[in-house]
């Protein structure tokens, strides 16, 4: 698999990531090691994870499937802190909380680092360059070799970024960010993705098959197996079943019907290969699932093709977002 820098930084990834949000909850150890098998073995590197996936389960089960199925030193590791069970303050970015966290979180992945260590979402409650100075120690202190966020928005971003590198040599440059980012959901060309591009930072899109939606699973039907059908993630998926993106995923399905192959493998190349990407996050249900979206990688979508996905998806952005002397 092809690697990509991460960001402006040294460290490069597997241009597909490989996504643990169901691990330890509806995916099994079973299915677990035959994914990240399967991953490793097919070139893939970056895995993300997070201390609430799972409950905690998700890194527990990946660090154990790293003690003897896959060497730690063929993956790149990425997890985040920062959300919390906690109904009156849903994300805390106080340093300790998130140091706390940090070391639960190598308690559970059963390692002394990780790779990347994202701030999970913005949290208004804590002074911004608290949360930042957090990202510094944790770097400085070796138990994180690259620092990131998840979650912000443009100016947040932006501002979290520019701290960052006012004093080179004292501070961590963010490396990445990740949002959710797919045909379905554009919202980042807004404004996260002009400022990553600018600041040099990675974005690393979650849902990039529209939580599933892309796949086409859903165009006539909700299948008895999938995310939509599921008592705790169907309203995740419900809010991408309207007539938008009906109309989307009718043009991938014959994108894809133009091309030979399959609507996740158009959706998934689509938004790998868009401006400022480095690896979108991939989740699957069992090794099946996750060879479809490994089996991208020699796909490269025709320029037409991608302007065709382009024009049925374009997300309205108007003033102040573009140069407002072509309105």
């Amino acid at each position: 698999m092809e690697q990509r820098h991460l960001g402006r930084t040294g460290l490069r990834v597997s241009r597909v990531g490989l996504g643990t949000l169901t691990w330890g909850r509806d995916v099994d150890e079973h299915d677990a090691a035959d994914m990240l098998k399967a991953f490793w073995e097919a070139g893939g590197t970056l895995v993300d994870t997070a201390d609430v996936y799972g409950d905690g389960e998700a890194e527990y089960l990946l660090g154990r499937l790293m003690e003897g199925l896959v060497p730690r030193r063929d993956l790149v590791i990425s997890t985040k802190a920062g959300s919390v069970p906690d109904p009156d303050r849903r994300f805390n970015g106080s340093r300790g909380h998130l140091l706390a966290a940090l070391d639960a979180s190598l308690a559970r992945l059963g390692t002394d680092h990780v790779d990347v260590w994202h701030v999970h979402a913005y949290d208004p409650d804590t002074p911004l360059e608290e949360t930042l100075q957090t990202l510094d120690l944790a770097v400085s202190s070796g138990r994180a070799r690259y620092a990131g966020v998840s979650n912000f928005c443009g100016w947040q971003l932006a501002k979290a970024a520019t701290w960052q590198l006012a004093a080179p040599g004292n501070r961590t440059r963010l490396a990445s960010t990740q949002l959710e980012y797919s045909l379905l959901q554009r919202g980042v060309e807004r404004e996260v993705l002009p400022a990553a591009l600018d600041l040099g930072i990675g974005l690393l899109p979650s849902s990039p098959l529209g939580r599933g939606v892309l796949t086409a699973k859903y165009r006539h039907s909700t299948p008895p197996d999938s995310r939509g059908a599921s008592e705790h993630l169907a309203p995740f998926v419900e809010p991408y079943l309207d007539d938008t993106a009906t109309r989307i995923v009718d043009a991938v399905q014959t994108a894809a019907d133009g091309l030979a192959v399959t609507p996740l493998q158009v959706a998934l190349a689509w938004v790998r290969d868009r401006p400022g990407v480095t690896a979108p996050i991939v989740g699957a249900r069992n090794a099946q699932q996750l060879a479809g979206a490994l089996s991208v990688e020699a796909l490269t979508l025709p320029d037409e093709i991608c302007r065709a996905l382009d024009d049925v998806s374009v997300p309205v952005h108007r003033y102040p977002d573009h140069d407002w002397s072509t309105l």
